[in-house]
């Protein structure tokens, strides 16, 4: 095993879209290791955590996701990290890395400028929450892996939306 990740899957996810409950599954802190099996959706609990929102929740459509691929891609090249996949959602966003510093600066640098990007663009509310707390942030460590996850990045998350793709 190399001492280094050979890159990151990141994911993460747009505010008040992935609540806890959700169907068709979801993790909390107890069920949050890598392997752990998706909870079954819970409606009373989904509801709960919906009342506690401080705001409506963010989705992305077509413009707001190109721009967040552009900003992350534009992230990436500026730190000298390699996007080798990158897919933008509706209500979230996986991103297949190598990068030379820990994948939450990864993380929080994409989160931050794709923010700031979308508040320039389409003039919204500097407090306006875009994405949950904390992300997902997996270590691959064999070229297999790294194969297997920039995969499902770009052909097994449902119709394409904004893609990018490293091998094309």
């Amino acid at each position: 095993m190399p001492q280094e990740p050979l890159a990151y899957f990141i994911t993460f996810t747009t505010y008040g879209t992935w609540l806890q409950g959700r169907d068709p599954g979801w993790v909390d802190r107890e069920h949050n290791e890598y392997g752990a099996p998706i909870l079954k959706a819970d409606i009373e609990r989904e509801s709960a955590h919906r009342t506690k929102l401080r705001q409506a929740e963010y989705r992305l459509d077509e413009p707001r996701r190109a721009i967040v691929l552009r900003t992350i891609l534009e992230v990436v090249a500026n730190r000298k990290w390699r996007a080798l996949a990158v897919h933008v959602r509706t209500n979230h966003v996986h991103i297949v890395v190598s990068a030379g510093v820990k994948p939450e600066k990864v993380l929080a640098d994409c989160k931050a400028w794709a923010s700031r990007r979308l508040r320039e663009e389409f003039n919204e509310d500097a407090a306006r929450d875009r994405w949950t707390q904390h992300g997902s942030t997996i270590y691959l460590w064999s070229e297999a892996s790294v194969a297997e996850k920039v995969e499902y990045v770009v052909n097994g998350q449902g119709s394409p939306m904004s893609v990018f793709d490293y091998r094309r």
